[in-house]
């Protein structure tokens, strides 16, 4: 942590820093374990470019999360323009089968904190990227409009624009697009409260094996785009989706909708990291347009 940041924190809350640690997980922000004179531990995490922005996001978030009374969040102990000070959570995955079923079953109570229309208040992030929240009339009350619309052609968008996407990719997603209703038919639910990013970096288990939620990408969706995310990337038991299913079962045909869901987030990865994600999207995208 530099000198000028450490001092700007402690300006803040008016209290000493007495060691700071450099925290891994995340690639977005620089993250700090602050231990504070006093003896109190923070979590700090500081960006300089799109900071507020961000920030306020993640705050509006957590703040959504925890309204549902569902799952565990951590406090937000102070906010400026180019940081976020949260509570610490000393983190412990040794009761890690017990503590995924909690998790899944908490997961499954956010899924049943409903909306009145899909999107959120807020646009926000994923990652770097602008999450669209806000949607055309019909996509507030229609799943597969929201989700072509402000999930698909926005991050199709982008990938034109940084100049990812093939005429190959541009015309499986035309062809993508036009098929989506159909692929998600009978699968019609009322808008679920979603975490948004929930992949195996996005939770802690603490040393009383209670999970925790962090750096939600919060909107109202399907909550099968949520489940999707959980297993894009490995990290969650069988455990977990046992105790989800267990407390809230999903339709029948799950598994060959799961990749669709998927694309979106694989589209994210391909214009926030490049190329490297081009082949997973071409797969999805040809295994249901091509």
């Amino acid at each position: 942590m530099n000198p000028d940041l450490k001092s700007h924190i402690e300006k803040i809350i008016s209290e000493s820093i007495k060691s700071s640690s450099s925290v891994s997980g995340g690639c977005i922000a620089d993250s700090y374990k602050l231990l504070l004179e006093s003896g109190k531990i923070y979590f700090l995490k500081h960006l300089s470019s799109i900071g507020s922005r961000t920030f306020d996001a993640e705050e509006l978030g957590l703040e959504e999360l925890r309204k549902s009374g569902a799952v565990n969040v951590p406090e937000i102990v102070k906010k400026g323009s180019d940081f976020l000070l949260l509570q610490w959570i000393e983190a412990d995955y040794s009761s890690s089968n017990y503590s995924m079923e909690m998790l899944g079953r908490q997961f499954a109570e956010l899924h049943r904190y409903r909306g009145k229309k899909y999107g959120f208040s807020k646009n926000n992030f994923l990652g770097y990227t602008p999450q669209i929240n806000k949607p055309s009339q019909e996509g507030s009350f229609n799943w597969a409009q929201f989700y072509t619309e402000n999930r698909l052609e926005f991050q199709t968008s982008l990938a034109v624009k940084n100049g990812y996407a093939s005429s190959e990719m541009r015309n499986l997603m035309e062809n993508l697009i036009k098929k989506v209703p159909n692929l998600i038919s009978g699968t019609e639910e009322k808008p679920s409260l979603l975490h948004g990013d929930l992949w195996r970096g996005n939770y802690i288990i603490d040393k009383k094996g209670t999970p925790w939620l962090i750096d939600p990408a919060v909107y109202y969706g399907h909550r099968e785009a949520d489940l999707a995310m959980t297993s894009l990337f490995g990290g969650f038991s069988n455990a977990f989706y046992s105790a989800y299913k267990s407390s809230y079962p999903i339709s029948p045909g799950y598994a060959e909708r799961e990749p669709l869901y998927q694309l979106y987030h694989l589209l994210n990865h391909l214009n926030l990291f490049g190329t490297g994600y081009y082949g997973q999207v071409i797969s999805v995208l040809r295994r249901y347009a091509g």
